[in-house]
């Protein structure tokens, strides 16, 4: 079967829907909305309107699409129902009745846990659900299908045992199908956005194509792209994908456990690369939770450093603002030093920055900029802001929990209203999650001549978050050098966590685990805390560690001379 993705986060291309659907042929058309940080900010859409907390773009997309999906037959699966999956559903019926349309529409509910109290007042915690629920609704005959929070992989993994008659101890198949999954979550990153490799994609103004995956009944996939469509699928852009905010080799989904060691990736046509020889295992036995609380409030301002004297300029500011901030936590930032004899005023400059965050918008508010602004003719010459004062912004926090399966009733509302439980497994995995924390596979390299040269001359790279922590993906580059064994080898022994403490030493102090993926080789690196209590409670420069694995391409290391 062909199952396809038209959104990797609220906020994608609007058009993306109806130019996959008007593309080429599918069976099951795909759209992720929600992401960590997604959750948080449907939840203050319900504090606003309790009526609300689903993606609201979604249903401009279906509005636009629904009949022409109907025509051609084309399923739609999707998990903006966010918080309110059922008030999407009675939406989305608003919208079809509008349009003169009836389809069936179900939707999938049970995610929300908020009722345990796994952390008090708690602005959401949602559990993570599996597939087989969408499976019951597509079974059913469903024409759309809206979740809350199911895994992304979920998206495709359900479609797929609706077509394949799956069980749940299929776990090869359902293995096969989480990572064909996980390489369509996030849209056109798997056809060249966000690519290390981005110079080597076709740029002819064509918008990137959002990827497909044909499916087969035994889990194998071939990742793919509508024709005439931008970017490309490779080797390369797959794996880039594949490595995008994992952890360990065991990945974990409430399905399956995917062993992530087991894929085999080859290039098997013009944009179209096969996925193969996936093993999987019995999944875990609890849910992880994503709990979201409001932590409080914040707010930044930026200042710019020009010219001479840049060290003394910023010591004499901080000096004069640090006795007016009473917020509880104040973080200092600087941009690099500018050049010497820079030849604009911008390249002459750098920029200061200084956050703070309370439980209270007091501290972060007027007494907070008033005291800033009032520095602005008697503080270091050349005082400036990049923007004007702004209001406090309340911020979240984002824990993982863990909850038994017998705490969550994951339903399905079928078209008809019809409620149906959707049965847990009865086998789950007792293995180590940090099981593939282990020496590289490799032979050690024999020693020569080396030189020193940036670690993305021949390494791709993709990072992300996982709440606080740092995913950081690393892979030799498959440009058909007969030196890419060697090149494996030499990076799998080069990255050990004090090697990324050595090149990334905001990650000094912090827990790092380097998992090694012979298959794709390369390495994921895993680094705990980096983004302290993630993406919208973190001050750090890059809060979701999107630029991390370019910053780490750029370190330059020692290579050996034949390698390059």
């Amino acid at each position: 079967m062909r199952i396809g993705n038209c959104s990797g986060f609220y906020g994608d291309r609007l058009a993306a829907m109806r130019q996959m659907l008007e593309g080429g042929q599918l069976d099951v058309l795909t759209g992720d909305y929600l992401a960590e940080l997604t959750m948080l900010i449907l939840g203050k859409d319900t504090m606003k309107d309790p009526s609300l907390g689903y993606a609201k773009t979604f249903v401009r997309q279906l509005e636009d699409s629904l009949g022409l999906a109907l025509e051609r037959g084309v399923r739609i699966v999707s998990n903006a129902g966010g918080l309110n999956p059922a008030g999407l559903a009675d939406r989305l019926r608003e919208v079809a009745h509008g349009l003169g349309l009836d389809p069936a529409i179900a939707h999938v509910e049970g995610d929300d846990v908020r009722a345990l109290d796994l952390r008090p007042g708690a602005l959401t915690a949602n559990a993570y659900l599996g597939g087989f629920g969408i499976a019951a609704a597509l079974t059913a005959g469903a024409d759309v299908v809206v979740t809350g929070r199911v895994t992304d992989a979920s998206l495709v993994v359900g479609p797929a045992v609706a077509h394949h008659g799956w069980t749940p101890t299929s776990y090869d198949e359902l293995a096969g199908a989480v990572v064909a999954g996980h390489v369509l979550e996030c849209g056109t990153q798997a056809t060249g956005g966000n690519f290390s490799g981005f110079k080597t994609l076709p740029h002819d103004g064509t918008p990137l194509g959002f990827p497909l995956a044909e499916i087969a009944a035994d889990g194998s996939c071939v990742v793919t792209k509508h024709d005439a469509t931008g970017g490309a699928v490779t080797v390369d852009t797959v794996t880039a994908q594949l490595l995008y905010e994992i952890q360990s080799t065991r990945y974990l989904n409430p399905d399956v456990t995917t062993l992530l060691d087991t894929v085999e990736l080859h290039e098997v046509g013009r944009d179209r690369v096969s996925v193969s020889g996936v093993r999987g295992e019995a999944p875990p036995e609890r849910l992880k939770v994503c709990v979201n609380e409001l932590g409080g409030f914040r707010n930044t301002v930026e200042l710019v450093l020009t010219g001479l004297d840049i060290d003394a300029k910023a010591d004499w500011v901080r000096e004069q603002l640090t006795p007016a901030l009473t917020a509880s936590e104040v973080s200092w930032t600087r941009t690099a030093l500018p050049p010497v004899d820079a030849d604009t005023e911008e390249g002459a400059s750098c920029l200061l920055r200084c956050t703070v965050k309370d439980a209270s918008p007091d501290p972060v508010g007027r007494a907070f900029t008033s005291a800033a602004v009032e520095l602005a003719l008697a503080s270091y010459p050349g005082f400036t802001m990049t923007a004007p004062p702004a209001q406090p912004t309340p911020y979240g926090i984002y824990r993982a929990e863990y909850v038994d399966r017998a705490a969550v009733t994951h339903t399905v509302v079928h078209a008809d209203g019809r409620r149906e439980v959707v049965a847990d497994p009865t086998e789950f995995s007792t293995a180590d999650d940090r099981d593939s924390l282990r020496p590289s596979p490799f032979p050690a390299p024999i020693d020569s001549l080396t030189r020193r040269a940036p670690l993305g001359s021949f390494v791709h790279a993709r990072s992300g978050d996982k709440g606080g922590d740092a995913n950081l993906g690393l892979w030799v580059v498959h440009d058909g050098s007969d030196k890419y064994e060697a090149r494996v080898t030499w990076l799998t022994k080069l990255i050990t966590p004090r090697k990324v403490r050595e090149l990334l030493p905001e990650a000094a102090d912090l827990d790092v685990e380097v998992h090694v993926l012979p298959n794709l080789g390369g390495v994921n690196v895993l680094i705990r805390g980096l983004l302290g209590d993630g993406v919208a409670a973190s001050t750090r420069f890059d809060p979701q560690a999107k630029g991390l694995g370019e910053w780490m391409r750029s370190r330059v290391v020692h290579v050996q001379e034949g390698l390059i």
